[in-house]
């Protein structure tokens, strides 16, 4: 049986490259259309039959996929994609809505339709609590850390977030840099560490890196999607913003 799924996505190379990787995973999905922004979600979903599924990117051209729920009736199942991790997928697991990372992989993406496929009934009732789910999608503010334990010899002292100027990891450890070029190992992973920060202050540019906006002192454009970063304090090695990050970290300095 065929399935009619919707793609939700402001990067006309992303949507056709995730339509590519899905008809090679899954001959039987038929891909409607792709549609770029909030605005044309809403137009298109008030003149035409409700998709069975849809694959959408969090942050859109005109704010976040989130808002679509408000402005439209919705029952289908949702496969998000996002180039941020900070978000918590809490929500999906209580909710049978599957979440992929960007870049996404293609083990993965088949394992989220594998999982549509077998839930389809349970979607068809209604059980889908969208409320729930985007209540889950804001963050508390308390809910960000705010200082770190660190310490230096056999002496521990605190450092509040405000005083950091970047993480970075190298030979499986991760570093704090604090704005005043002081080093400190920490016990978080990057991936942990982004869950950790509140994402308005902090950005994971690419797999070594996650910074702070005020660290960036100066922004040069490379070859197309390619932009090099100077940081204060500066990093022993160049520092770029990665291919896959490159569209949110403009929409994250643009915030």
């Amino acid at each position: 049986m065929t399935i009619r799924a919707l793609i939700i996505e402001d990067e006309s190379l992303a949507a056709k490259r995730l339509e590519a990787m899905i008809r090679k995973c899954e001959p039987e999905i038929e891909i409607i259309t792709h549609l770029s922004s909030i605005s044309a979600a809403v137009n298109w979903l008030a003149t035409n039959k409700q998709p069975d599924l849809f694959f959408m990117d969090i942050h859109l051209e005109d704010g976040l996929s989130f808002s679509i729920f408000e402005k439209a009736d919705i029952s289908a199942p949702v496969i998000f994609t996002t180039a941020f991790d900070e978000y918590t997928i809490k929500a999906f697991k209580v909710n049978s809505i599957d979440y992929l990372l960007k870049p996404i992989n293609a083990d993965d993406l088949a394992k989220s339709i594998e999982k549509y496929k077998k839930l389809n009934a349970h979607f068809s009732t209604g059980g889908i609590d969208f409320k729930a789910l985007l209540a889950n999608f804001i963050p508390k503010e308390d809910n960000y850390k705010n200082r770190f334990l660190v310490s230096s010899g056999s002496n521990f002292h605190t450092l509040e977030v405000s005083e950091i100027a970047y993480f970075h990891a190298e030979d499986k450890l991760a570093y704090l840099v604090t704005k005043t070029g002081r080093q400190f190992t920490i016990d978080f992973s990057l991936d942990k560490l982004i869950g950790l920060l509140n994402p308005q202050q902090f950005f994971r540019i690419n797999r070594q890196f996650i910074i702070s906006s005020s660290s960036i002192q100066k922004m040069t454009k490379y070859a197309a999607n390619k932009i090099k970063l100077q940081l204060n304090p500066s990093p022993e090695k160049d520092v770029f913003v990665s291919l896959e990050k490159y569209t949110d970290f403009k929409k994250w300095l643009d915030n």
